[in-house]
Formats: C-alpha cells, sequence, structure tokens
C-alpha cells in the first residue's frame, strides 16, 4: 500500500509539471496575463482576438484608460523605426527619453517616468516588449502598421497631458 500511494504521489508531481510545461509553451497563463511574445507566436496577427468584457478591460488589465503624466522637458517621449533585419524578418527600434522600461514592476502601481510597451502590428497587440530592441520575425504583406505604446505598471496608456504616448509606422512588405 506504502508503494502504491508512492508512486501515485510520484505521479501526481510529474503529471502537474508535465501539465505546465505544456501550457506554458502554447502561452497559457493561469494568473490572466499574457506571458507570450511575438517570437514565440510568429505574429499571428490575422487569428488574435482580444478578449474583452464591458468596461473594456483586458486580461485583467484596463487598456482604454490613460495615465497623464505633466509636459515640459522632464516629459517622457517616443519614438521608433522599423528596418529589415539582414538575416529574416524586421527589427523594431523604441527610442525613449525620460522612460526606463521596468519589466520587474508589471502589473505595480504607476510610477512617473517606468513602465513597459505594447506593440501593435494592424491594429492587434502582438507583444508586451521591455527594451529598446524587438526582432519582429514576420509581418503581413503590403502596408503594415506598427503601433507601439509606452504604458504604465499598470498597464495604462501614458499621456503627457493629453496626447497618447504611441507612435507609427507604416512598412511596405513585399
Amino acid at each position: 500500500m506504502e508503494r502504491s500511494l508512492a508512486l501515485f504521489a510520484i505521479g501526481l508531481v510529474f503529471g502537474g509539471g508535465i501539465g505546465f510545461v505544456v501550457a506554458a509553451s502554447n502561452g497559457v497563463a493561469l494568473d490572466g496575463h499574457d506571458h507570450s511574445s511575438a517570437s514565440d507566436h510568429q505574429m499571428q496577427t490575422a487569428s488574435v482576438e482580444l478578449k474583452t468584457n464591458h468596461s473594456g478591460q483586458t486580461a485583467g488589465h484596463n487598456h482604454n484608460r490613460t495615465t497623464s503624466v505633466p509636459g515640459g522637458p522632464d516629459a517622457p517621449s517616443l519614438k521608433i523605426s522599423v528596418s529589415k533585419d539582414p538575416v529574416s524578418g524586421y527589427n523594431l527600434h523604441i527610442m525613449t527619453e525620460n522612460f526606463s522600461f521596468a519589466p520587474e514592476r508589471a502589473g505595480s502601481d504607476h510610477v512617473l517616468g517606468e513602465g513597459h510597451a505594447h506593440v501593435y502590428v494592424n491594429g492587434v497587440k502582438v507583444a508586451r516588449h521591455y527594451s529598446a530592441w524587438l526582432h519582429l520575425p514576420t509581418l503581413p504583406k503590403g502596408d503594415a502598421t506598427v503601433e507601439v505604446t509606452l504604458n504604465s505598471n499598470d498597464h495604462r496608456m501614458l499621456a503627457v497631458e493629453t496626447e497618447p504616448l504611441k507612435a507609427t509606422v507604416t512598412v511596405n512588405v513585399e
């Protein structure tokens, strides 16, 4: 009987571990956050749908509201560029001033001048990002619109006074 219980416990541990590995490899997050990246899903822009409730919340965060920060010389700013990668895909350069990426505080309270970026291709969110460079493995053929927003730790889009902190570039992909 003791051996049966030991084998049962071992089966539970390994079965649970395999389940978590399979879930993680498929982008499943149990806490309601999207932990996938663009490279994990090869930019499945055509099939991604954001599921929202009536208050405009996605995955437990309010992505429709903004957090206004004061204007002036210390206000954060954002510029982006997209260039063809010499090997494959495209490279997105996210250039900020007066803003620091803070992955360790994602989901926490707003702190002036820090947070993360949300990256969209043709209006579909493809990544939450925490640094200046992102490799985009593919872009849809034709005119592909790449947009980046700067977001506070609590995922609200930042705005300098009333102007949202976002930048857009259109790339012609043949």
